[in-house]
């Protein structure tokens, strides 16, 4: 039996969710194809503003990937060219160039794909009892460059290389000490500070949410910006929100946005 991805909406929020309870909610090949899709669902659809990721039930955001799946889905080189590349890579990139911003709300065990998979959202909130790594060095098998690019990214070569070395499992603190996490909250209140960060999001100018997302990735570039990209940077001049968002300041009321 395989797991499945679940996708609801409430308001100007999409929620999707990692389900496969029997197994910590550990991510299939068919759940990599269906996560990939329903960022693909989601991404053109003007009424959605936020999307928040999550794991079904409490034990677990997700476990990493199947792993009775990998004796023969990746059982050669080939094969496991196609798992990662054409699956894996393709749905956390799905995750990551999504123009929307995105939560990871994360409960329990946040294990190997679980944590590349949170590691491409925005902002990750966790339970405080929840925990992070890939001890796969006790598996045989070494993490695929260009998953573990994304974590590099995120929290440092230092801090990936010493996951991965000792194959330590971090608890949540130590996790946002040292910059794998946004914040950590009580257990019972990672759901609830979730919907009300995408609240936050939501009540913002939708465009302008998708520049920052454009801008802090382009600023991760070495090369400088060019005058065609300073310039664009003024492209909300000529939007409807920015002349809604002056208005209601100066009208003081909240601002309507509609995302033109």
């Amino acid at each position: 039996m395989t797991g499945k991805i679940l996708t609801s909406f409430e308001g100007q929020t999409a929620t999707v969710t990692l389900s496969n309870p029997g197994k910590l909610n550990a991510i299939d090949a068919a759940m990599w194809r269906e996560l990939k899709a329903a960022f693909e669902h989601i991404t053109p659809n003007p009424e959605v503003r936020c999307v928040i990721l999550r794991g079904e039930g409490e034990k677990a955001f997700a476990a990493g990937g199947d792993l009775e799946e990998f004796l023969h889905i990746r059982a050669t080189v080939d094969d496991a060219m196609h798992y990662h590349e054409e699956l894996v890579a393709r749905a956390l990139d799905a995750i990551r160039t999504c123009p929307k911003p995105t939560i990871a709300a994360i409960q329990g065990a946040c294990i190997g794909g679980g944590l590349e998979i949170a590691g491409c959202c925005d902002i990750r909130i966790a339970g405080e009892s929840s925990t992070f790594g890939a001890p796969i060095n006790k598996l045989g098998f070494s993490m695929y460059p260009g998953e573990m690019a994304g974590l590099v990214a995120l929290a440092g070569p230092a801090l990936v290389l010493e996951i991965l070395l000792e194959g330590r499992i971090l608890g949540a603190q130590e996790a946002y000490e040292r910059g794998l996490l946004s914040r950590v909250v009580p257990n019972n209140a990672v759901q609830t500070e979730s919907l009300a960060s995408a609240r936050r999001i939501a009540a913002g100018a939708p465009l302008v949410a998708s520049w920052h997302k454009q801008w802090i990735t382009r600023l991760t570039h070495d090369t400088p910006l060019s005058e065609k990209e300073k310039r664009s940077a003024f492209a909300f001049l000529e939007t409807e929100d920015y002349r809604e968002g002056m208005a209601a300041f100066f009208e003081k009321r909240k601002p309507i946005f509609k995302g033109k």
